[in-house]
């Protein structure tokens, strides 16, 4: 639990940073590429070679590419389309996805989940109610699609350390977690990339190597090492934890105007969801898996 409060901290600034100070103004896929290559550097001295096998590699580097490198995708283009707070409310999504990924590992999925989805999505509604448009209904679907990378890595990563028989410390083979994004990375910013909005100050440059040898590069290692040693509730509450930390930050510092109130009140809605789906939805989907 002390890595994910650790990087819980750590990644509550990384929201602001990257609403405030690089979504418009720097190129989107060149952040992506940026932060996932310095991650990279950071574990590449560590990465082991000899008794690794192939097929280990090959699942670190698709986890990887699906937690950081097309999470990355996704997320960074949500900043285009919604506020900071905006985005970091619609994260609260994540731990039903981790629920829905381990029942899908079971072999088992229940449509009740689906209330759970509707009451979120009026909340959603609230936060935007006098301004609901295009980009804001977009952007709501582009942090799920966010959401859902960050949900497959987390528990793919947990999967594979706690079914395959690894003699070798965990830092040693992280770097092909870190390639396996670099692979996303590269051809997304080959495909999408526009070289014209590279970043032009010292701050970009500096917040640019921030996110990816500290937030990306310590961060997720941090993480995943932290998912690995709780349960899969813990796991839910933490990745949630991270909403209230941003919001604060982004509040106190870089968003005082924001409509407090009615932030409040989709927040309260979408928690509400949450609630509803601990303590309700998952004794219904449990009494049916029993006796069906």
């Amino acid at each position: 639990m002390a890595y994910l409060s650790a990087v819980t901290l750590l990644w509550a600034f990384s929201f602001s940073l990257i609403g405030v100070y690089l979504a418009g103004q720097v190129d989107s896929w060149f952040s992506v590429l940026m932060r996932v290559a310095l991650a990279s550097i950071v574990f590449l001295p560590f990465l082991k070679f000899r008794g690794v096998s192939k097929a280990l590699i090959g699942k670190l580097m698709v986890v990887g590419g699906l937690q950081l490198g097309l999470m990355y995708c996704f997320y960074y283009q949500s900043f285009l389309l919604l506020s900071v707070p905006e985005v970091l409310l619609f994260t609260v999504f994540t731990p039903i996805y981790v629920t829905l990924v381990y029942d899908l590992l079971k072999g088992r999925f229940s449509a009740w989940y689906l209330v759970t989805a509707v009451i979120a999505v009026i909340g959603a509604a609230v936060i935007k109610f006098a301004g609901i448009n295009q980009d804001f209904l977009v952007g709501f679907l582009v942090v799920q699609g966010a959401n859902i990378c960050f949900a497959i890595g987390q528990v793919g990563y947990k999967y594979i350390m706690e079914n395959e028989q690894i003699d070798l410390p965990q830092h040693s083979i992280f770097g092909y977690f870190y390639l396996g994004a670099l692979c996303v990375a590269l051809v997304a910013f080959a495909l999408l990339g526009n070289i014209e909005k590279l970043p032009t100050t010292g701050t970009q440059w500096g917040i640019l190597i921030y996110l990816g040898l500290i937030a990306s590069g310590l961060g997720y290692f941090a993480w995943n090492k932290g998912a690995t040693a709780v349960n899969a509730g813990a796991l839910a509450v933490m990745n949630n934890a991270l909403v209230p930390a941003g919001l604060i930050v982004n509040i106190v510092i870089w968003n005082r105007d924001v409509d407090i109130p009615r932030l409040v009140a989709g927040g309260a809605i979408i928690l509400l969801s949450l609630w509803i789906n601990e303590t309700w939805v998952k004794n219904k989907v449990e009494r049916q898996f029993k006796h069906s």
